[in-house]
């Protein structure tokens, strides 16, 4: 009779645990998209653009806060060729964060043609906003 009660407790613990992973593995709310800049390299404060450029070679994700803005960064690494391109899918708020969704789209063979190797990247600007951001 002991044995079974055990049994029973276990089982219900083990419910209530797994029950509490699922709500964790789900998505945040979107409060709001945000609106958003793409900032081009000339454009970029003379700290960001130094901090950018030194982290070309490998894949990245960092921010930045300057004068108000937050500059979200996002680099895919060194490509064997040219002719990539960055697309921002969404940039929104939710809660707890700030959620970036970007995505790199390879080059077409007309684009890759007697290339070298590139190094893409993409920075924007959104009004600052004290939250982490969540790289999708």
């Amino acid at each position: 009779m002991k044995k079974q009660n055990i049994i029973m407790l276990c089982v219900m613990l083990m419910g209530i645990l797994l029950s509490g992973c699922g709500k964790n593995m789900d998505k945040e709310a979107k409060l709001k998209d945000l609106e958003f800049t793409v900032v081009s390299d000339d454009e970029l404060p003379e700290e960001l653009k130094i901090s950018v450029e030194s982290k070309l070679e490998n894949p990245f994700k960092f921010t930045y806060e300057e004068a108000g803005y937050l500059y979200i960064c996002q680099g895919y690494g060194k490509q064997p060729t040219g002719g990539y391109c960055i697309t921002v899918d969404e940039v929104y708020e939710t809660e707890n964060a700030i959620y970036m969704d970007s995505n790199l789209k390879g080059p077409t063979d007309e684009d890759a043609k007697g290339s070298g190797a590139s190094f893409p990247y993409v920075v924007i600007k959104i009004e600052l906003i004290e939250k982490a951001v969540v790289f999708e």
